[in-house]
């Protein structure tokens, strides 16, 4: 792409080039600020996840040591501890945008605003220069008028004292000799007038050719610069986080390990460690037989008690009361009777 020179295309838009690289300050901070921001955000989203991560992390408690047991306690444990790394990231994120970023376009922010001074004051003051330079030559151009129609006016005076018959020859020479002194100044008015034109005229063709063009290009490279300092930044912003993308990657590939570790199995057997009894399940209940018995001997018909005895489950009591919790209106088990005399 061909590269256009501010000096001979904008060599009268010294005012628009002026406000321009105000602008560019302007978007530098603008920028800067929005960097701050994002900084913020990292912050205080470390700090989020950390205390998420704190939140949910064992107490040193008896049901927390139980699940420690378990394959997906564990897992999710591990979890935590990765996500707290995972927050220091982001804090890594925020620390590196702050050094390399923000700290960085303060300083030079700082030098561009020196620089874009002294270039607008070189202009100013080449500006200043020509218009004074304009100044003196109008004021020789008047002077150079004035002393024309001085002389004309002198000259006009001594063509008619002249031709006058009534005034004397003293009268006419010395109109002659003022005519003479007026042409006199006006000549040499008219060198000083063609000589400011010539001096004004070199003096404005080397501003417009060669002194305003060198400020304007020197501004041009600093605008360029200043242009190529974003990109720079923008680059490094998107370079910070992925410098850090390893780390998170790992981070994440220890969550996935953490849950690929899970074992449905293996918790299922440790919830048989921890609740088996070591008790054998019941066995059949036998018929117990409550009628009377009758002998011989005894013609009272007496009634005798049955002195057998049920065989009991050892958590018959047990496994009664928590039925009795659970279903209330079942009736109870008649295994938990003896005979009636």
């Amino acid at each position: 792409m061909e590269t256009m020179s501010w000096g001979a295309e904008l060599w009268d838009q010294f005012d628009s080039l002026e406000k321009h690289t105000q602008w560019g300050i302007e978007f530098l901070d603008r920028y800067t600020k929005f960097i701050k921001e994002r900084c913020e955000i990292e912050v205080n989203y470390a700090k989020q996840i950390r205390n998420l991560s704190k939140k949910y992390q064992p107490k040193k408690s008896l049901r927390e040591e139980e699940e420690s047991k378990y394959t997906s306690c564990r897992a999710f444990l591990a979890t935590l501890n990765e996500l707290t790394d995972y927050a220091g990231q982001h804090e890594v994120i925020a620390e590196n945008l702050t050094a390399k970023i923000v700290s960085e376009l303060g300083r030079y922010i700082q030098d561009l605003k020196a620089e874009r001074k002294s270039h607008f004051h070189d202009g100013r003051k080449a500006q200043q220069h020509m218009e004074n330079a304009w100044k003196q030559l109008e004021s020789s151009k008047r002077r150079f008028e004035r002393d024309c129609r001085e002389a004309d006016r002198a000259r006009q005076h001594f063509e008619k004292m002249d031709a006058d018959i009534n005034v004397t020859k003293a009268d006419v020479e010395k109109a002659r000799l003022q005519a003479q002194m007026r042409a006199q100044i006006a000549e040499d008015s008219k060198s000083e007038y063609s000589s400011c034109l010539e001096n004004f005229n070199q003096e404005q063709n080397q501003h417009y050719h060669t002194l305003l063009p060198l400020i304007f290009q020197r501004i041009q490279e600093m605008e360029e610069r200043r242009v190529e300092q974003v990109g720079v930044c923008m680059k490094t912003f998107a370079e910070v986080e992925r410098q850090v993308l390893p780390i998170v990657g790992t981070c994440l590939d220890e969550m996935s390990r953490a849950a690929e570790s899970i074992q449905p199995k293996a918790d299922s057997q440790q919830v048989v460690e921890c609740y088996k009894s070591g008790f054998e399940p019941p066995g059949d209940v036998e018929f117990e037989d409550y009628g009377l018995k009758r002998t011989a001997s005894d013609s009272n018909l007496s009634h005798t008690r049955s002195r057998s005895k049920s065989k009991l489950w050892p958590f018959i009591k047990r496994n009664r009361l928590m039925s009795l919790l659970t279903s209330p209106r079942q009736p109870p088990s008649p295994t938990l009777f003896t005979a009636i005399p």
